[in-house]
């Protein structure tokens, strides 16, 4: 599909190459924001002018980040922006997290938590539904399976003892790290949380699974069960 923004001729080729050229030679770490958007998509839609429409997404979602990190539909309603232009910004994303994860996935975890709450912050802290997910671990505390358990509402997501440690056992793990988002911004667990989580680690003691923690991811930051006493 051709994005219907590509239809039009405009004259911003010397801007571009002003653009490009601070990208090569000073990394790009000179450019806004909005320019990186507006680069990204003059790559797409090539014969239209891109910056208005990289300053009206950036203001739309409100950040870089959750642009990035929007659902593929919905950045599709907004103008201008077709397949092409809206693949450019998730293949950016898929890459962002790819270089993220890769620590996660080649070492031990406890040892590279950093790295870890680096990947989930940036995969999930700007999500506005809630995403459950859990890390299964082996013996050696190295990622077997890094898997989302389930999507809910923008203040709820379903995640059962009982799925959670039958996957345990039918994936060899010796460890889970459990992982959800809270919309509202607010990494704080609720009371909830902190009962689902107490009822997992009771139910995997017995099958000689542990839970390393349980960590919550906000838009301003993260709350580790685990350092917070309430594991």
């Amino acid at each position: 599909m051709t994005d219907s923004a590509d239809k039009t001729e405009h004259h911003g080729v010397g801007h571009r190459a002003r653009l490009r050229k601070r990208l090569l030679e000073k990394n790009g770490d000179s450019l806004h924001d909005h320019e990186l958007i507006e680069y990204l998509l003059a790559l797409a839609i090539p014969r239209r002018d891109t910056k208005q429409i990289a300053k009206d997404l950036i203001r739309r979602y409100g950040s870089l980040a959750a642009l990035l990190t929007a659902d593929a539909d919905s950045i599709l309603q907004e103008k201008w922006m077709g397949e092409t232009s809206v693949a450019a910004l998730k293949i950016v994303q898929v890459a962002a997290l790819r270089l993220l994860s890769e620590p996660v996935r080649e070492l031990p975890i406890l040892s590279s938590w950093q790295s870890l709450l680096d990947y989930l912050r940036a995969d999930m802290a700007h999500l506005t539904i809630e995403r459950v997910r859990t890390l299964y671990l082996n013996s050696k505390n190295m990622l077997i399976r890094d898997e989302v358990a389930s999507e809910g509402s923008i203040d709820e997501a379903a995640i059962y003892t009982r799925e959670v440690i039958r996957r345990a056992m039918d994936l060899g793990a010796a460890a889970i790290i459990l992982v959800h988002n809270h919309p509202s911004g607010d990494s704080a667990p609720s009371r909830q949380d902190i009962t689902m989580t107490r009822n997992i680690a009771d139910a995997g003691k017995k099958f000689g699974i542990a839970v390393h923690d349980h960590i919550i991811i906000g838009k301003n930051g993260f709350n580790s069960m685990r350092s917070s006493g309430l594991l």
